[in-house]
C-alpha cells in the first residue's frame, strides 16, 4: 500500500512541476492542480506519513484559499486584466516559482519514499 501511494504522488507530482511552469499563462489550470494536490494531501494522511503530510498541508491549504477567495467577476485566480492593470505579474510569477520549487522538494521526496517502501516490501 505504501509504495502504490508514492507512486500515485510521485505521478501527480510531475503533473504538478509541469503545471507550476505555465501557471501563469494558463489559468484554466488552477482546479486541476487544486484537485491533485489535496488528493495526494489526504492520500498522506490516509497512509498516515505525517511528516510528509504536514509538509504538504500548508500548500494545499493556500491553494484552497486562494480558489475561495476569487474575486466575483473575475475569471479565476489569475484574470488576464487585472495581472496586467494592476501590475501582479511579478508577484504571480515569484508565486509559481516557490512552487515549482516545493514540487521539485516534494519530487526527491517521494522518489526516496517509494524506493524505500519497494525496498522494505
Amino acid at each position: 500500500m505504501e509504495a502504490v501511494v508514492f507512486v500515485f504522488s510521485l505521478l501527480d507530482c510531475c503533473a504538478l512541476i509541469f503545471l507550476s511552469v505555465y501557471f501563469v499563462s494558463l489559468p484554466e489550470w488552477v482546479i486541476p492542480e487544486l484537485i491533485g494536490h489535496t488528493i495526494v494531501t489526504v492520500l498522506l494522511l490516509m497512509s498516515l506519513h505525517w511528516f510528509i503530510f504536514l509538509l504538504n498541508l500548508p500548500v494545499a491549504t493556500w491553494n484552497i484559499y486562494r480558489y475561495i477567495m476569487v474575486p466575483s467577476g473575475n475569471m479565476g485566480v489569475f484574470d488576464p486584466t487585472e495581472i496586467h492593470n494592476r501590475g501582479q505579474l511579478k508577484s504571480h510569477m515569484k508565486e509559481a516559482m516557490i512552487k515549482l520549487g516545493f514540487h521539485l522538494l516534494c519530487f526527491f521526496m517521494y522518489l526516496y519514499s517509494m524506493i524505500l517502501a519497494l525496498i522494505n516490501d
